[in-house]
């Protein structure tokens, strides 16, 4: 067991995202640039002209006293009749130069969570909330490493209706996921899916870190989307939508959303100090896969993270962390091998580098301390 401190610092550089065997977002959307996909963020270019705003339909409630597959039908739309009336107050189009994406009311004190590849580079933008109302945006705190941006707009807060967050640790695949948002200009847009997959890791576009646990959806998102809540069937934003991957850069059916839990911590300290700071451990480590178990002999049962360099004056080389001491041959890679193991933080179990990177994003701050179980040889 290593006790140890975290700094302040970005949780995972270059030199990391090569090492991480088990980066299935990243390794997923890599193989797709091959093939001539994309990895896509979803703002949208300018359009010149306002595309009619759809409206939310009627449903039949009395289809709901039938009890045939009707009923269900019945009951479905009325639960996302239900989301678009009670969200789309709090959903704005955010128009920049360049450009446009989505956004939603964070708080009745006129913070205005989007993503950061929509605002980056302006200090201004113009908010077009669903009712008709513009207002202009001062862009308060920007964070590249989560794709999250704040801006502010001086609106009353009677005028505001701040969404319901949710817990994107409770979710489940095959939930129903629904996007709101301005796809391609169309304001007021909504779609609707489920949620595809859970605990991805997707590079956020702007720099070289991971985001980790990113949700993944079916529900159609386009460009435009970007910024914009995905919503469980509650109505409670669960992530901000972020990324597409396509070959023609427009809905394929893989879509992406930052954990609203990671958000949770980004956004009040970009409201307050215009920046996040993330925990740095100063480690780069790939996740102990059954290949990596068998040629270093380790017990079948064995999981973790396995450390290949410990970064000189860091927490870890302070607290006495081991990084690998030779190179081996895996599966026609070369990997460092001979570091620590590390098995859990803080009493967590850890199964991958994303997990460890998670843990440090969404439960600690630079300056707390935290205790590593590992394996030493």
């Amino acid at each position: 067991m290593i006790v140890l401190f975290v700094l302040a610092g970005v949780l995972v550089g270059a030199a990391f995202a090569t090492v991480f065997g088990d980066n299935l977002g990243t390794l997923h959307i890599q193989d797709a640039r091959a093939s001539t996909a994309t990895a896509t963020d979803i703002s949208a270019p300018a359009v010149p002209a306002a595309a009619a705003k759809p409206s939310a339909q009627p449903t039949n409630a009395a289809a709901l006293q039938t009890g045939d597959g009707d009923a269900l039908v019945a009951a479905e739309e009325q639960v996302l009749g239900s989301i678009y009336d009670n969200v789309l107050p709090s959903v704005v189009h955010i128009q920049v130069a360049q450009g446009q994406g989505s956004g939603f009311v964070w708080d009745n004190q006129g913070h205005i969570v989007t993503n950061n590849h929509v605002v980056e580079g302006t200090s201004q933008v113009m908010v077009s909330f669903a009712d008709g109302d513009r207002a202009i945006g001062t862009v308060l705190g920007t964070d590249p490493e989560s794709d999250l941006a704040v801006v502010e707009v001086d609106v009353p807060a009677a005028n505001l209706k701040p969404v319901t967050l949710g817990d994107s640790d409770k979710l489940s695949v095959g939930q129903l996921a629904v996007a709101l948002g301005n796809p391609f200009g169309l304001d007021n847009t909504m779609t609707a899916g489920i949620i595809s997959a859970l605990g991805r890791n997707i590079n956020s576009g702007n720099s070289q870190f991971s985001i980790p646990r990113v949700i993944q959806t079916d529900a159609p998102i386009n460009p435009g989307n970007s910024g914009g809540p995905l919503l469980d069937r509650s109505g409670e934003v669960i992530g901000i939508n972020t990324q597409i991957v396509s070959n023609s850069g427009s809905n394929s059916g893989i879509g992406f959303s930052v954990p609203i839990n990671i958000a949770k911590r980004v956004v009040p300290a970009l409201i307050k100090d215009g920046n996040f700071s993330y925990s740095w451990l100063g480690v780069a480590g790939q996740t102990v896969l059954p290949d990596l178990v068998d040629a270093l002999n380790l017990p079948a049962e064995t999981h973790g993270v396995l450390i290949s360099s410990v970064a000189d004056g860091g927490p870890a080389a302070l607290a006495g962390l081991r990084g690998g001491t030779r190179i081996t041959q895996v599966e026609g890679l070369s990997v460092p091998v001979g570091g620590d193991v590390v098995i859990s933080i803080n009493g967590t179990e850890i199964s991958s580098m994303d997990d460890l990177m998670a843990y440090l994003t969404v439960k600690t701050s630079p300056g707390d301390t935290v205790t590593l179980d590992i394996i030493r040889n």
